[in-house]
C-alpha cells in the first residue's frame, strides 16, 4: 500500500495497493506552506490505554487521541527478487536490514526530536515474524549513527528503539506487518497472517512478543496484523469458521495475547484489505471493516478493542491501485469528490466510531494513509486535503505513513522513499513536512491542531455481540476459570462486568450489556431444567423454561444444534424481584425502541430485555414442527441502586 515503485498486479495478484497513477496536470499554484509544526513535548497520559465508546482513553479516564507516525523497515524492504544485498532490490533503494529505518543516518534522540516536533504522541512500529527469530546481528552500517546498536540482532535493536520511544514518553504499538522480512504487499507470503505458519504459530509468536514488553506500560497495543488480503489462490473471510477466517484468529489471538501475556494491551484489528481478483467483471473488492456492523469482536478484557483500516488515494473501495495488467475501470479514492470520498470512508469505517451504542462500537484508528512530497497531480492532492480533512472534522484517530525514510542513496546521490514525512541524506540532514516548503506541511499542520475532544470521558454502557457460529464464545475469564459447564455444548458467557440482554431465534447469537449487577466471587449456577420455575410461575405456557434462581441473573447459554441445552446464571450484589414480562421471539423481532446494541444477529428473528431490565430465563419447546432454540425471555426490573 505505500510503495512507489511497486511491480505490476496480474489479475491474479491482489496487492490491496499498487504503482501510483500517471501524474496528471499540475495544480496551477500551490498555496504558501505555513510554519513547520514547533518541538513540544507529548501531553502527559498515563498508561495503560483502554476504551470507552469511541475513544481511545488513559488510565484516568481521559481521552489520548492516537496522532501516530509508522516508523517502518523492522517488517523488512527486500522487494523479493535479485541480490538482497543491493539496495537497488529494497523499497525505494533503502535497505533497513530488518530494523528501523534511519538508525544508520540519525542518532536516536534526534529523531525522536523530529517525531515530537511533529506532533505525534505514538509510534505503530512494524515487525516481521521472521524478526522475531533471526539470530545474526545486524551490520554496522546499519546502525552507523547509534554505534552503541552494533553486534545486536534485530530483535535487540528494535527493543532498543521501544525503549527510547516509551522513555521519551510515545505510547508504542506493536504491529505484525508481515511474516516473512520483506516488503509488502503483493504475492510475497505476507498476505495472510498464517500464509507462511500456522494461526497458532502466529498466536504464539505475539505471546512472546507481549510477554517481552509487558513490564513497559508505555507499549500500549498490539496491531494483530497488516491488510489481510487474497493470496493467488485464496481470500481470506470474516466469520466462515474455516483456515481462512479473519475474524475468527484475530478473536484468539487477542484473547491469547490478554490472558497469556498482558492483560493492558489494547487490541488493533484491522479489517481485511482485498479478496477477489482485481479484473472487470469478476468479484472484487476492499471489504475494509464492513463486516463488523453484523460480525464484532468481544474480547475476554472489555474495553481494550481498537479495530483500524489503510486509506490511500490511487486505491479505491473496488481498485487495487495498479496501473495497467490487473487495473480495474473501478473508482480511486482519489477520483471522488469530497462528498462521495466522505460517504465512502463512513460506510467503509467510519460507522464503527460513529455510530455509539452498538455492539461494534470502537475506536477506529486509520492506522496508515499517505502520500509523497513529490506528488504534484491535483486528484492526489486534493485527496490528501480532503482526507486529512475528514480525518480532523471527524475527531479520528491516525497513523500517517512512512515516517521516517532517505533523501539519498548510500552514495549521496538523490534517492530514497519521497511518501516519508521525515526524510534523512546520507549525512543525516532533514526534510520532509517539518521544512514549510513541503507542500503536505499545510495538511498535516491542520490536522495535528485540530479541535478534538480532550479530557475525561464518562463510561457509557456498552454492549457485546456473542456468536455461536462455529465454536464456543466464552469471553468471562470467571468462567473460564471455573470449568466447561455444559461439555459437548457450543457455550456463549457474557464478559465479566456484563449481562445477557438478547438472544436471537436461530444462528445462536446472543447481546450482553455492561452491568455492575454481579456478586464478587465468580459463583455461577447452570440451570438445565424448570427446577427454579416457582409455583404459579409460568411465564411461557407450553415451553420448557430455564429460569435462573431467585437472586441470580442470566450471564449465559448453550446450545446443542438448535436445542437450547442450558442457561448459566450468576447470584446479583442487589436483591432481585418482580414477576418480570416474556419477551417473544420465534415469530418475529421483539426489541426495545431505539435499537440499543444494533442487531446483534442479523437476518434472524430476536428477543431483547430493555436497558432497564436484566434477562432471568430462556424459554423454548421440542414440540414436532417447531425449532428447540430460543423462543422468549423472561425480562425483570433492575434494583435500584
Amino acid at each position: 500500500m505505500k510503495s512507489l515503485v511497486r511491480v505490476l498486479l496480474s489479475v491474479l495478484l491482489l496487492a490491496g495497493g499498487g504503482i501510483l497513477p500517471a501524474a496528471a496536470p499540475a495544480l496551477a499554484a500551490v498555496p504558501a506552506a505555513p510554519q513547520a509544526p514547533q518541538s513540544a513535548d507529548p501531553a502527559p497520559w498515563t498508561p495503560p490505554l483502554s476504551t470507552r465508546g469511541r475513544y481511545v482513553v488513559d488510565a484516568q479516564g481521559n481521552r489520548f487521541r492516537l496522532r501516530s507516525g509508522n516508523w517502518d523497515g523492522a517488517q523488512g524492504s527486500w522487494n523479493g527478487s535479485g541480490d538482497r544485498s543491493d539496495p537497488a532490490n529494497h523499497h525505494a533503494g533503502q535497505d533497513s536490514h530488518g530494523i528501523p529505518l534511519g538508525l544508520d543516518r540519525v542518532a536516536l534522540p534526534a529523531l525522536l526530536a523530529d517525531f515530537r516536533a511533529l506532533g505525534l504522541n505514538s509510534i505503530r512500529l512494524p515487525f516481521s515474524n521472521e524478526m522475531l527469530h533471526t539470530a545474526a546481528p545486524v551490520p554496522d552500517a546499519a546502525v552507523a549513527a547509534n554505534p552503541a546498536l552494533r553486534g545486536r540482532t534485530p530483535l535487540q535493536v528494535y527493543d532498543a528503539v521501544v525503549a527510547a520511544l516509551t522513555d521519551a514518553g510515545f505510547a508504542v504499538i506493536l504491529n505484525n506487518h508481515t511474516g516473512t522480512t520483506r516488503w509488502c504487499c503483493g504475492l510475497d507470503g505476507n498476505e495472510r497472517w498464517n500464509s507462511t505458519r500456522s494461526t497458532a504459530q502466529w498466536a504464539d509468536d505475539w505471546v512472546f512478543l507481549a510477554r517481552r514488553y509487558r513490564d513497559n506500560p508505555r507499549v500500549v497495543g498490539a496491531d494483530l496484523y497488516n491488510e489481510v488480503r487474497r493470496d493467488t489462490w485464496d481470500d481470506p473471510n470474516w466469520g466462515l469458521g474455516d483456515g481462512h477466517d479473519w475474524q475468527a484468529a484475530s478473536q484468539e489471538a487477542a484473547d491469547r495475547i490478554l490472558t497469556e501475556a498482558n492483560p493492558n494491551l489494547l487490541i488493533v484489528v484491522e479489517g481485511i484489505n482485498w479478496t477477489g481478483i482485481p479484473a472487470d467483471g469478476l468479484p472484487h473488492g476492499r471489504p475494509a471493516l464492513t463486516p463488523v456492523r453484523t460480525l464484532s469482536h468481544t474480547l475476554v478484557v472489555s474495553n481494550k478493542l481498537v479495530y483500524s483500516a489503510h486509506f490511500y488515494g490511487y486505491t479505491g473501495p473496488h481498485h487495487s491501485g495498479a496501473t495497467g495488467l490487473g487495473e480495474t475501470h473501478d473508482a480511486r479514492y482519489q477520483d471522488m469528490s469530497r462528498a462521495q470520498l466522505e460517504q465512502t470512508l463512513y460506510d467503509q469505517a467510519f460507522f464503527v466510531s460513529a455510530e455509539t451504542g452498538a455492539h461494534f462500537t470502537a475506536p477506529v484508528w486509520i492506522s496508515e494513509f499517505g502520500i509523497g512530497a513529490d506528488e504534484n497531480a491535483a486528484a492526489p492532492r486534493a485527496w490528501f486535503q480532503n482526507m486529512t480533512g475528514y480525518l480532523a472534522s471527524s475527531d479520528a484517530d491516525f497513523a500517517y505513513w512512512p515516517l521516517v525514510g532517505w533523501s539519498t542513496t548510500a552514495q549521496g546521490a538523490p534517492g530514497g522513499d519521497s511518501w516519508a514525512m521525515l526524510r534523512y541524506d546520507a549525512t543525516g540532514r532533514r526534510s520532509g513536512v517539518l521544512d514549510p516548503a513541503d507542500w503536505r506541511t499545510a495538511p498535516w499542520t491542520a490536522l495535528t491542531a485540530a479541535a478534538g475532544r480532550t479530557g475525561p470521558v464518562p463510561a457509557t454502557p456498552s454492549w457485546y455481540q456473542l456468536s455461536t457460529d462455529h465454536r464456543d464464545h466464552d469471553a468471562s475469564l470467571l468462567s473460564r476459570a471455573a470449568g466447561d459447564w455444559d461439555a459437548g455444548a457450543r457455550k456463549a458467557v457474557c464478559p465479566d462486568g456484563s449481562r445477557l440482554a438478547g438472544l436471537s431465534h436461530t444462528g445462536g447469537r446472543g447481546l450482553c450489556s455492561t452491568s455492575d449487577l454481579r456478586a464478587p466471587g465468580g459463583a455461577r449456577t447452570v440451570v438445565r431444567d424448570e427446577s427454579y420455575v416457582p409455583q404459579g410461575g409460568d411465564w411461557a405456557t407450553g415451553y420448557t423454561k430455564l429460569q435462573c434462581p431467585a437472586g441470580q441473573f442470566l450471564i449465559g447459554y448453550s446450545l446443542r444444534g438448535d436445542r437450547v441445552s442450558a442457561a448459566l446464571c450468576a447470584p446479583s450484589r442487589l436483591p432481585l424481584a418482580g414477576a418480570g414480562r416474556t419477551v417473544w421471539f420465534d415469530r418475529g423481532d421483539d426489541r426495545p425502541a431505539g435499537n440499543p446494541g444494533a442487531d446483534f444477529a442479523y437476518g434472524h428473528y430476536k428477543g431483547q430485555c430493555l436497558p432497564t431490565e436484566y434477562a432471568a430465563g430462556i424459554a423454548f419447546t421440542g414440540r414436532a414442527g417447531f425449532r428447540p432454540s430460543p423462543a422468549s425471555l423472561l425480562c425483570r426490573a433492575l434494583p435500584a441502586g
